[in-house]
């Protein structure tokens, strides 16, 4: 790597302002806002961005509507479960008012047993 240069501060200034005269160069050459190149890119860019979107709203609208229909399917299979349960209870219920009357009537044919021996 070679050392500093020895430059003068006039070199230092000029190099300076070729360098600003360049940058100002750069500038100026660049296509101006009504220039077709610009107006096409920039329609380019619109359009791509209004693509962007439709795409974006088109996915939260899918979002949306797999939500409900999840929604719904959860609402069946709720109503569905709830209706098994009552089913299931009605059965026990049943069971039980069945095993009660076999019991009560054991119980009084025990009970007229014991009358008829009692006679």
């Amino acid at each position: 790597m070679s050392g500093p240069k020895n430059n003068s501060f006039n070199d230092r200034r000029d190099a300076a302002a070729k360098a600003r005269q360049a940058l100002l160069e750069k500038f100026k050459s660049r296509p101006k806002a009504d220039d077709p190149e610009v107006q096409a890119r920039e329609a380019e860019r619109k359009a791509i961005a209004e693509a962007r979107e439709k795409r974006q709203q088109e996915r939260k609208l899918a979002r949306e509507e797999a939500a409900a229909r999840e929604a719904a399917e959860n609402a069946a299979r709720e109503a569905e479960r709830i209706r098994q349960e009552a089913a299931e209870k009605a059965e026990r219920e049943a069971r039980q008012a069945a095993l009660e009357a076999e019991q009560k009537a054991k119980r009084d044919a025990r009970y007229a047993a014991r009358k008829n021996r009692r006679r």
